[in-house]
């Protein structure tokens, strides 16, 4: 017997639907690619266009060539992909995005971050994820200066060694490092969890070693996975606040 036409199947409630509407994607439809060139697009442009791009969308931004405060302000699931160096500030304030950078990122990439992933393939310069309330932020290589400072909730996984001073008064959020830490780790520190796999130069005021615990072991587990690193999280040794600097007290002015 011939298949019914959509003239010969009788229009009862019974009959299902054998047409999708034109317009209608399936869910699992890739988005299609935008590029962005930044030799003729200038940051503003781009940032205008980023922030005003319904989700799902993949966006590839070329030639960015150091420039400063690409990516800024995103509010919307969309991703992405920056082929090059980028300069000061890339990936601020995200929110919900995925930013890849595919090479070094400059000074307070992912600064003020609310949520969403910002990955750097490469090495970041200070102040990486500073002020963040949360997503994660990925690094691949190596972070200076100030790695997390003032942290407030954000995820950080460093795959490389960070600076000094990382996670000066870190609040909230973990920082995991694959390599080593700097002078002065953690110093001021408030509630942030810290994981070092290998050596850590000194601690800072009021940041101890502490005992890792099988629920450490299992959040910096997922950590890791959620980053991309295969590691053991035995091999790591968790930092965290002794909790001595909380409140301003004459005697401690030394230690401030």
């Amino acid at each position: 017997m011939a298949p019914l036409t959509s003239t010969d199947a009788s229009p009862t409630a019974s009959t299902p639907e054998t047409t999708m509407p034109a317009e209608t994607l399936p869910a699992d439809t890739p988005a299609a690619t935008t590029t962005y060139d930044l030799d003729v697009t200038t940051t503003r442009e781009l940032n205008a266009a980023l922030q005003a791009t319904e989700a799902p969308a993949s966006v590839t931004v070329t030639n960015p060539q150091g420039k400063h405060a690409l990516a800024c302000g995103l509010d919307r699931p969309i991703d992405v992909r920056i082929e090059g160096h980028v300069g000061y500030y890339a990936a601020g304030m995200n929110k919900h995005a995925t930013v890849t950078v595919a090479g070094n990122a400059g000074v307070g990439v992912a600064e003020n971050m609310m949520s969403g992933t910002v990955r750097v393939t490469g090495d970041a310069s200070q102040s990486a994820g500073a002020t963040a309330h949360g997503g994660l932020l990925v690094i691949e290589g190596n972070a200076a200066a100030r790695c997390g400072i003032s942290m407030k909730g954000v995820d950080i996984v460093v795959g490389g060694s960070i600076g000094h001073m990382s996670a000066f008064m870190g609040q909230a959020g973990r920082l995991v490092v694959l390599g080593d830490a700097g002078e002065a780790l953690g110093d001021s520190l408030y509630e942030t969890r810290i994981y070092v796999r290998g050596t850590v130069a000194s601690l800072g005021a009021d940041c101890v070693k502490k005992e890792m615990r099988p629920e450490h072991l299992e959040e910096l587990r997922d950590l890791l996975r959620a980053a991309g690193f295969d590691a053991d999280p035995a091999e790591f040794t968790r930092y965290g606040s002794a909790r001595g600097l909380y409140h301003f007290h004459v005697d401690n002015a030394s230690a401030y």
